[in-house]
Order: structure tokens, then C-alpha cells, then sequence
């Protein structure tokens, strides 16, 4: 028998060392998901566990690209969690549509897709065909919190939620 979603998220996290389970903190007066029919918009997400931003500074010089790379991978790690939220299982998740990564960079580094692919891994890894997505990686200046990476998403529920 194949991993379940719920055992590939848990399974994930734990070899990273983080525990999603608790209450996703968010940073400001917005709403860290969005119901519209059967699409979830998930909003920005940076590489917070608790109250500490894990990974931080640009990517490219005090950053290596395997910790973006993690980082992208904790950023869409939270946003599966707040998937979870918003459907109450993953198994709702009929597909990601689209991954949008910024990545605070230094001015030379050219190795953004290879960011975003720390987070389009652990999509597939969690939700199988469901996971593959459209994707855009782009490079800026700066971050909330000073944090190397920040994602959205946009998935489809497979019934429409609650």
C-alpha cells in the first residue's frame, strides 16, 4: 500500500525537523486562505515554524541554495498545512494549479527555478499527479521578516468546501 498524503506530509516534516500542527501564525490583517468555490487560494507563506522564521537573508551570498531550497520547502510545507485547514483532509486536493516563489536574492543569483523546486518536490512528493503545478520563480529584494523565500498557491478542491 502506497504512503498516504496526510503520512508523506508528516513523514516530510518530521525529516526536516518541524511540526506543523499547531496554529499557523500569520504576520498581518489579511487571511492566510481564501474559499471560492472549489478553488483555495492560499497566501504568502515564508519559512516560519512557531514564532521563528528558520531560514533568512538572500539567497546567493549568505544563503546557500540548499537552504533556499529548505526554505521553499517549509514555505510550502505551511501552505499544505493551511490546505489541510481549509478542506480538513488533503485527500480534497484534486490539484495545485499554480506556485508562485519569490526569492530573496543577491543581485547575480540565477538559480530561482531551482529554488522553487525544493517546493514543487515536496507537492509531488505529498500529492502525487494532483501536486504538479504551473510555476513562477521570481527573484526581489527583499522579504517579510527577512525571510529567503515567501510562496502562494492556488489548488481545487475536489467537492466544494464547506
Amino acid at each position: 500500500m502506497s504512503e498516504t498524503r496526510a503520512a508523506a506530509f508528516e513523514r516530510i516534516a518530521g525529516e526536516l525537523g518541524y511540526d506543523f500542527s499547531g496554529e499557523m501564525k500569520i504576520g498581518g490583517n489579511y487571511v492566510p486562505f481564501v474559499i471560492d468555490g472549489h478553488q483555495v487560494h492560499v497566501s504568502g507563506q515564508i519559512p516560519r515554524v512557531g514564532d521563528e522564521v528558520v531560514v533568512t537573508g538572500r539567497a546567493g551570498s549568505e544563503v546557500s541554495l540548499a537552504e533556499a531550497q529548505l526554505a521553499a520547502k517549509v514555505c510550502v510545507l505551511r501552505a499544505l498545512a493551511l490546505l489541510r485547514q481549509a478542506l480538513g483532509d488533503l485527500d480534497r486536493v484534486r490539484k495545485v494549479l499554480q506556485l508562485n516563489v519569490f526569492v530573496q536574492c543577491a543581485e547575480h543569483f540565477t538559480q530561482l527555478s531551482e529554488v522553487a523546486d525544493g517546493a514543487s518536490a515536496v507537492l509531488y512528493e505529498v500529492l502525487g499527479a494532483a501536486g504538479v503545478h504551473t510555476r513562477t520563480s521570481v527573484g526581489v529584494y527583499q522579504l517579510p521578516k527577512g525571510a529567503t523565500v515567501e510562496l502562494n498557491l492556488l489548488a481545487v478542491a475536489i467537492d466544494r468546501p464547506g
